[in-house]
């Protein structure tokens, strides 16, 4: 193994020590020379040195200048910075959540330390292994366990460092990456290539009848041929490559067999597991220990690993600046609201203003209470925030990957509320009721003209057929069947709060009064009237 080292490091530094050597001897012979001069050609000669070699140097710089701008894509060089294994100190127990994802990484780890039985029984270490998943879920986290995991040198680069205006850069670089990646592999016995936001330069080829001349083809077929290159070395280099896209946005090349012969797909995190993040990430500051994780967990459906993250440091900021010693639930819950929400703004309004909005957002609580299969509320306000003069907050009590039809149309009736409820308070309604219809009629349409839930019997996907290819007869069933279902859907909801009306209203009182009401306080005041939800939440 030292003698592999000396090797790499002759073999990365030989040009250094080939002109360190000529250095010296031309100095060498210099001195002789100089040294059999006459004093006066000697004295002459000295003087003029100084001057020979400032010119010279002023020479190379300039032509130095000239190659790194024009030829090499600017001085914006590859980072091509080894990191070794100890120095990246990622474990897999310090990858919180991502069970799944942690599962199908650790074969890989198993696979680089068990390398040379692998090698005897004829097997090949695997050469690729593709990350696809949301922004914010711990890709490039995963990726450093593995190094850190398996003892390996670690070489990390992001998609874009690849691509330059200049054809030919970014293949140059991914050479030289590979290069470098061999050299590690060949002094440890194994290296890792970690490329992120692989879609940059993975992305679908395009040919013209030009021949396709693009920066990122050139780049994209040099990291084929190095990854196609890879299995005839006896080094043993893995790529792995992240991306947010979907993986069909690749090139089909890319994950042929051979090249990315792994997928790991990282997704958002369960409840389980968000429980174990904000445990973890409250475990770094000064939390009230009272603090129920498991609705903080409920509350954040659908977060990743880095918003659960965000949030917590938010809400550190949020209890620094109220000058209190202790992150406390209220904290993490303005935290979640500022950035789900945006900031609140206090306008100034007229008390019948702000009585409309009341009961405008009490109509959409009491339907989403009574009515709604899968969501909670878990805030009231009249508060302006992100434009919107006041809101419900809502999500579902756990991860659904498919809705149904009464999710949907749970969904119409709850945007239908607030103008159903100013309808029923004033006789009139207002502008505020725009971006509920919008959302309605969207939810209904997709009904209809895509997912087949209409009431005539129309099956298909509308919407992919040109307009033109549409027959008039059926646009205008399907337009009627969506105006069917937001008419029974409105029907629904005038019952519903014709029949809860004193509720309606006594919930606007304590919505004005207030402003802002929280899960606890609207839980608190159905329980108060003797009400129960239609739709019981799991475990109620």
């Amino acid at each position: 193994m030292f003698l592999r080292k000396i090797k790499i490091f002759w073999m990365v530094n030989k040009a250094a020590i080939l002109i360190t050597v000529t250095t010296i001897l031309v100095l060498i012979l210099m001195v002789i020379g100089l040294a059999s001069l006459e004093s006066f050609y000697r004295n002459i000669t000295l003087a003029q040195i100084p001057l020979q070699i400032f010119l010279t140097a002023l020479s190379a710089l300039i032509f130095v200048y000239f190659y790194m701008t024009v030829f090499r894509g600017g001085f914006a060089s590859m980072k091509k910075g080894r990191i070794k294994a100890q120095d990246v100190n990622v474990r897999f127990r310090d990858v919180v959540g991502l069970e799944d994802a942690k599962k199908e990484a650790w074969e890989v780890v198993q696979l680089l330390r068990d390398r040379a039985r692998l090698k005897r029984i004829g097997g090949k270490v695997i050469k690729g292994v593709l990350m696809v998943g949301p922004p914010g879920c711990g890709k490039t986290l995963l990726a450093k366990a593995i190094a850190c995991e398996s003892g390996i040198p670690f070489l990390s680069m992001a998609g874009s460092e690849f691509v330059e205006i200049f054809v030919g850069v970014g293949a140059s670089r991914v050479r030289k990456l590979f290069q470098k990646a061999r050299q590690e592999a060949y002094a440890n016995g194994a290296c890792i290539i970690f490329i992120d936001e692989l879609d940059v330069v993975g992305r679908g080829r395009t040919f013209s009848f030009m021949g396709g001349g693009e920066e990122t083809n050139s780049t994209q077929n040099q990291l084929l041929v190095e990854m196609d290159g890879l299995g005839d070395r006896p080094e043993n280099v893995v790529v792995i490559g992240a991306t947010n896209a979907d993986e069909n946005v690749l090139d089909k090349a890319l994950l042929r067999p051979g090249r990315f012969d792994r997928k790991i797909y990282i997704g958002r995190p369960n409840l389980k597991e968000r429980e174990a993040l904000f445990h973890y990430y409250l475990s770094k500051v000064k939390v009230d220990p009272s603090i129920d994780v498991g609705r903080l967990a409920r509350k954040a459906v659908m977060k990743t690993p880095a918003d659960i993250e965000n949030i917590v440091k938010e809400a550190a900021l949020i209890a620094a600046r109220n000058e209190t010693e202790q992150v406390g639930f209220d904290h993490i819950s303005q935290a979640m609201d500022r950035i789900d929400l945006g900031i609140a703004h206090r306008l100034s309004m007229s008390d019948r203003e702000k009585e409309l909005i009341a009961y405008h957002e009490s109509g959409h609580l009491i339907i989403l209470y009574f009515l709604h299969p899968t969501d909670d509320v878990f805030k009231a306000s009249i508060i302006s925030r992100g434009g919107a003069l006041g809101m419900v907050h809502h999500q579902p009590r756990e991860e659904y990957h498919t809705i149904d039809r009464e999710k949907i149309l749970a969904d119409i009736k709850v945007a239908l509320a607030g103008y159903v409820s100013e309808k029923m308070k004033y006789g009139v309604t207002t502008s505020g009721v725009a971006s509920d219809f919008q959302k309605a009629t969207q939810m209904a349409h997709e009904m209809v003209w895509r997912l087949g839930m209409g009431t005539d019997g129309h099956i298909g996907d509308f919407s992919a057929i040109p307009d033109n290819e549409l027959s008039e007869d059926i646009k205008a069933s399907l337009n009627r069947q969506t105006q069917e279902l937001l008419r029974t859907c409105m029907t629904d909801v005038e019952g519903t709060l014709k029949k809860e009306w004193p509720l309606l209203e006594e919930f606007a009182r304590v919505l004005l009064k207030k402003e802002e009401m929280e899960y606890d306080e609207i839980d608190q005041f159905f329980r108060e009237h003797g009400k129960v939800r239609l739709f019981q939440p799991p475990g109620a």
